[in-house]
């Protein structure tokens, strides 16, 4: 016999005695108590975005605050800070948002190859949702965050959230926003990993650099 089978063998011999009838598994939904807690704490919006910044910073984001006046003069700074001569946009990213940018716009193009990314120097997206206790962003693919590739190949991606629309405490609390269907990116900081010695390499699976943008008043 082999080990696969003694496992299935297992597996048949515990689940003998399981009743297979659709009121035998209502009646142990029902048992299994679910009252999960939806957040934890109390918090205003205010708190819940402090938070939101907070656990991004601890996770090496770089994160800046700014007024939806400002953006358009705070998004040229930070690409001119970083040396940008190209920034990838997605199709939906509000025009203004980078006008006044010297580098160079490279379009959301299917066609594009990898190699053609990883030649882009930074990427400007929006994002679905922002989680404060996780210091989470989530993109769904939507048309302000274009396709999942291109927050993934280049080295660089700036962030906007909108505050506090798209601030919510909780992942529960995410996911009721959230459609399953969509291609679903959850972004905890830069893109990092540790070997066996908890050396820490940032960059291996995206972005080394992750800057996210709190922009309020829009």
């Amino acid at each position: 016999m082999s080990s696969r089978d003694r496992i299935l063998g297992r597996v048949r011999r515990a689940l003998a005695d399981m009743p297979e009838d659709e009121a035998a598994y209502e009646a142990y939904e029902t048992a299994v108590d679910r009252g999960y807690a939806r957040e934890h704490g109390a918090r205003t919006t205010e708190q819940s975005v402090d938070l939101l910044a907070e656990n991004l910073a601890d996770y090496r984001a770089i994160v800046r605050r700014c007024t939806a006046e400002e953006l358009p003069e705070l998004l040229p700074r930070l690409l001119a800070e970083r040396g940008a001569r190209t920034v990838l946009v997605p199709p939906g990213l509000p025009p203004h948002w980078s006008a006044a940018a010297d580098a160079v716009r490279v379009h959301d193009r299917a066609a594009s190859t990898p190699n053609e990314l990883d030649e882009v120097d930074s990427v400007i997206t929006g994002c679905a949702v922002a989680i404060a206790e996780t210091g989470t962003i989530v993109l769904d693919g939507s048309p302000d965050q274009g396709r999942r590739r291109i927050t993934l190949v280049p080295d660089h991606h700036i962030c906007v959230v909108r505050v506090p629309d798209q601030v919510v405490g909780s992942v529960p609390q995410a996911l009721e926003r959230l459609d399953p269907a969509r291609p679903l990116t959850w972004i905890s900081g830069p893109s990092a990993t540790s070997d066996i010695e908890l050396d820490r390499v940032e960059g291996v699976h995206g972005p080394r650099t992750l800057e996210v943008v709190l922009m309020s008043g829009e």
